[in-house]
């Protein structure tokens, strides 16, 4: 698994690993069952604090996208509550949605952006 971590974004490391995470999940990179590595195995892959690698697995944890097996440790297994994925989903895109209308984005292009981005992932 490869992790790229921008030290010079204002995004918080554990937000931007929780992010590569869940990217590697919809490109299929990381499976259903796949095993991340240990806390402190990350933390020293990519040269962050293990209490980051942590928060980001916790995260990660309540969003349904990972649980914690006492002998495996973090293992892929998504959440299928489509429901609850479906309301999370509009409040963020609510946000991204408002902010790319204030910068003058039309809803063309933000339709065409979504059709290429599922397809990235290889969505329907």
């Amino acid at each position: 698994m490869i992790i790229e971590i921008d030290f010079n974004s204002g995004e918080a490391l554990y937000q931007q690993l929780r992010n590569q995470i869940i990217l590697g999940i919809a490109t299929a990179k990381i499976q259903e069952g796949d095993t991340l590595p240990s806390v402190r195995q990350l933390a020293d892959d990519i040269g962050i604090n293990m209490h980051t690698v942590n928060k980001a697995y916790t995260v990660l944890k309540q969003e349904g996208f990972v649980k914690v097996d006492r002998r495996k440790g973090a293992v892929i297994a998504l959440d299928v509550d489509k429901l609850r994925a479906l309301e999370e989903m509009d409040g963020d895109l609510r946000v991204i949605l408002a902010k790319g209308i204030c910068k003058g984005v039309s809803c063309e292009e933000a339709h065409r952006m979504i059709d290429e981005i599922y397809e990235e992932f290889g969505g329907a």
